[in-house]
């Protein structure tokens, strides 16, 4: 199990336990993050949205991955990608399709649909002007405003077309840098809503004020989330901190205060690269203990 972590790319991973690995400066895609012979393929939807009234003047692409195993007549799971452009695609930093594709088929995690969402932008004005991307003020904000476009907005339209889990215990988010923070941020507003979360060299630096978290974590109480972090020790080091540094305090913080959480550092710079290498493993840690249903035991 694990086979990056445990082939000489990584030192051990205890599961359940926090632990700080540290990777080599190559890093490679495993036979779970292509595609293979007589595994199923989901299918993969663009949908555009443009009515958001918590995010006004916004438009934004999504996608949605919806396994072949999936049945309507039973909950799937969730998890949402923010900057989803960059996950969904099987070329892409982290060919989630494919990775979902495999280790839904071998039973390592459960039925779960992809939802991939890009960022607003706002149009341009005049027939002359640039449209304004509302990222960084969507993303890198605290508070709960995310969470709320994606709960009471995005996921009810998803939902008429989709049986979605009402569990917290089956859904989780994932982002990268901002898109890192902002899945941290959604599941630390709204623990009863999303349960797991994974960030790729999340940027918990003060662009707008993310800096913040490792003080709070140690002095909030506890919530139920699993958090993985995964960092670059080559990562941006300028105006708005070290991103670093940060990842391993908001580690030492979330190791204080209990949390179930792991901590990778690799030498990657600012790079989706080797966190995408790595999602197989992360994925089977993130859902380790739910059910497992192989497609030839059900």
């Amino acid at each position: 199990m694990m086979r990056n972590l445990k082939h000489g790319i990584f030192t051990m991973l205890l599961l359940g336990c926090s632990s700080q690995l540290f990777a080599q400066s190559k890093y490679e895609y495993g036979l779970d993050s292509q595609r293979q012979q007589g595994v199923p393929q989901g299918k993969v939807t663009q949908y555009r949205w443009e009515t958001s009234k918590i995010f006004p003047g916004t438009q934004r692409d999504y996608w949605i991955y919806v396994p072949s195993q999936y049945d309507k007549s039973k909950p799937a799971s969730i998890m949402i990608f923010n900057d989803g452009g960059g996950y969904v695609r099987d070329n892409g930093h982290s060919r989630v399709p494919i990775v979902f594709d495999n280790l839904i088929h071998q039973g390592k995690m459960p039925v779960t649909i992809g939802i991939f969402i890009n960022p607003g932008v706002i149009p341009a004005e005049q027939p002359d002007g640039k449209p304004r991307r509302n990222r960084s003020f969507e993303y890198d904000s605290l508070g709960n405003q995310y969470a709320r476009f994606l709960i009471e907005e995005l996921l009810p339209e998803i939902s008429k077309s989709y049986n979605l889990t009402d569990a917290a215990q089956g859904r989780a988010i994932c982002g990268l840098s901002s898109g890192g923070i902002c899945a941290f941020t959604a599941a630390w507003e709204r623990p009863d809503y999303f349960s797991k979360v994974v960030s790729y060299i999340g940027s918990f630096t003060n662009i707008r004020g993310g800096h913040v978290y490792p003080a709070i974590i140690r002095k909030a109480e506890k919530k139920p989330i699993r958090v993985f972090l995964q960092e670059g020790s080559s990562d941006l080091d300028n105006l708005f901190g070290n991103w670093p540094l940060a990842n391993q305090q908001m580690a030492a913080a979330l190791k204080y205060a209990g949390y179930d959480y792991q901590f990778v550092m690799g030498t990657e710079g600012h790079s989706g690269r080797h966190g995408g290498t790595i999602l197989p493993e992360i994925l089977e840690w993130l859902w380790r203990d739910h059910p497992k249903t192989p497609d030839n035991m059900k």
